[in-house]
């Protein structure tokens, strides 16, 4: 049963998290930080800027209201989840409290019903999994290509040489002054860009909090040409 268990607490952590933790957990590997490729080369010393681009994804209007919207979705089979695992445990407690009353048929029958049952939620559990960290990276990278354009242009109009992801796993970034972190003004200019509003906030804690976030099956993909 700790195996099932396991199964829907991993789903639950999936969609219980408020948007802006996910983005900032959630993806293995980022696209890195963009060049312009169109801008010339500016005159004297280089002008390098770092960003932290899981985050800002997240951190968007439209992030926030797409992965609340995803998390939404997956709650019904949560919460089926959650009762199918209930129904097992109440099993059981009834095989350990009365299997010495139970005849040996009445006991097989309730042990292959906790087996069966116990099963049927592994395979479940681990379904809903699949679905919902594949839709999770096909909505990151779908994002995460519109902001990608937004750093281009971005960087281009700031005549930045190289922009660096902080945010990586792999990440060059040892240390950097916060001065030259340019996240939130590319939250700003998103935000701005996309026209969509900032996500009412809720006084509430989530109906279950969650300790990690699932894994994006995707990678971010760079977008094959520089916006005009």
């Amino acid at each position: 049963m700790k195996r099932s268990l396991t199964l829907v607490c991993i789903l639950a952590s999936g969609i219980g998290a408020s948007a802006l933790a996910q983005a900032s957990t959630a993806a293995a590997a980022m696209p890195s930080a963009p060049v312009p490729a169109s801008a010339a080369a500016p005159l004297g010393p280089a002008k390098i800027a770092i960003i932290q681009f899981q985050q800002v994804v997240g951190a968007t209007n439209e992030g926030q209201r797409d992965f609340a919207e995803l998390r939404k979705k997956f709650e019904p089979k949560q919460t089926q989840l959650k009762a199918l695992s209930d129904e097992i445990d109440g099993l059981k407690k009834q095989l350990q409290t009365q299997s010495a009353s139970l005849s040996d048929a009445a006991r097989a029958n309730l042990t292959k019903q906790i087996d069966d049952k116990t099963k049927s939620l592994q395979r479940s559990a681990e379904d809903a999994q699949n679905d919902f960290q594949q839709e999770m990276g096909e909505t990151y990278q779908k994002l995460a290509e519109k902001v990608f354009q937004v750093v281009q242009t971005y960087a281009g109009q700031n005549a930045y040489t190289v922009v660096l992801d902080a945010s990586a796993q792999q990440s060059p970034v040892l240390w950097a002054t916060t001065g030259i972190d340019i996240s939130q003004a590319v939250v700003d200019a998103y935000n701005q860009k996309s026209g969509v509003p900032a996500q009412p906030t809720s006084s509430a804690p989530a109906a279950s909090a969650p300790r990690t976030a699932p894994t994006p099956s995707r990678t971010p993909a760079k977008p094959a040409t520089t916006p005009q």
